[in-house]
């Protein structure tokens, strides 16, 4: 699979877009190139992109800290072996600690690939991670864009890349999942850069309108 390492992976991707799609360059236009927004990567990546689900910033990584704090290394292996009371002490919630549980199980027996995850098929790497009980196509698509650095993959559900898209092309209605993801084959090979114009671009119209703070 092809990765994003760098910013200047990034441009390259955003000169492919805005030569192919004219609602790309108008999110060009407006925003420059969007940030590479690389995340921590490995075990400790996928953890802390289940843990923020549903969650604000602040609360995510408060979590984050103390996991960290608490399980140094953070491994499947003392995931696995922790307690209920530990996890829930760190701020988790019952269904996160099954997840956790299942992801850490999944890849201490070899069930899930993990340390492969970046060599294979894209297709197959997503397949494998939404086997994992609690690992939704949302999950494994930001986990494989932000931590693997995947160049072609996209979150359709995701309801901030509906609501850009919606804007920057003039839809009456935010598409659905389905309908973003055939919207957005016209953008591979560059899916991931474009899906970051457009959390880029609705973040610029959103802070413009005074409804989130920059």
């Amino acid at each position: 699979m092809s990765v994003i390492t760098n910013e200047a992976d990034i441009q390259r991707g955003v000169d492919y877009l805005i030569g192919i799609c004219p609602h790309m360059r108008l999110i060009a236009e407006t925003c420059g190139a969007p940030p590479l927004r690389w995340r921590e990567h490995g075990f400790s990546g996928l953890v802390s992109t289940i843990t923020a689900q549903q969650l604000s910033v602040s609360s995510a990584s408060a979590i984050r800290d103390k996991l960290h704090a608490r399980f140094d290394p953070l491994t499947p292996e003392a995931l696995a072996s922790a307690s209920e009371v530990d996890l829930r002490a760190c701020g988790l919630s019952g269904p996160k600690i099954k997840t956790l549980r299942a992801l850490a199980e999944a890849i201490t027996s070899g069930d899930l690939p993990f340390n492969r995850l970046a060599e294979m098929p894209v297709d197959e790497a997503h397949a494998a991670m939404v086997k994992i009980h609690g690992i939704g196509p949302w999950t494994a698509e930001v986990y494989m864009m932000f931590c693997l650095g995947v160049q072609d993959i996209f979150a359709p559900a995701d309801l901030a890349l509906q609501e850009g898209a919606k804007l920057a092309m003039g839809l009456e209605a935010r598409p659905t999942a389905k309908q973003m993801a055939e919207i957005a084959t016209r953008w591979a090979p560059w899916r991931a850069v474009a899906a970051r114009m457009l959390w880029a671009y609705y973040g610029h119209l959103k802070r413009r309108q005074g409804v989130i703070s920059t």
